[in-house]
């Protein structure tokens, strides 16, 4: 182990890219998430949601290099049934239904810009937290 720290490192931020950020916005708007638009000095405009000390943004895609596609997304929920009816009205894309799974209820799900997006409801929903809700 390196250094003194003897907790485990916490996520606290990941950025995707999109060819489309407002369309992006919106798909993650339906799972729960509450986005501001963000520019950081003279970089570009983009979204950002953060929740829980966690902060998820969506920047501009801007070529091949920068692409995050392969990233593959996971996302506690209050009620997954619920989320996937709201994704499957708006056009994305159902990998997997909501199915009872050891893990909970989960779904899996892409975006507009085709990133896999895994929907988790806890069986007592004891985990769920305030990104979950509205």
């Amino acid at each position: 182990m390196v250094g003194d720290n003897t907790s485990s490192p916490t996520l606290n931020l990941l950025v995707i890219r999109s060819k489309d950020i407002h369309r992006a916005v919106e798909f993650y708007k339906e799972i729960g998430m509450n986005f501001e638009l963000h520019a950081h000095g003279k970089g570009p405009k983009h979204y950002a949601s953060e929740a829980a000390g966690f902060v998820f943004e969506i920047y501009p895609h801007k070529n091949d290099n920068d692409d995050t596609r392969g990233t593959r997304i996971g996302f506690r929920v209050n009620d997954v049934d619920k989320v996937v009816s709201l994704l499957s009205n708006s056009e994305a894309t159902i990998v997997t239904d909501p199915t009872d799974t050891e893990w909970g209820r989960r779904a899996v799900v892409k975006d507009f810009d085709g990133h896999t997006v895994e929907l988790v409801e806890a069986v007592d929903n004891q985990y769920a937290t305030s990104i979950d809700r509205p």
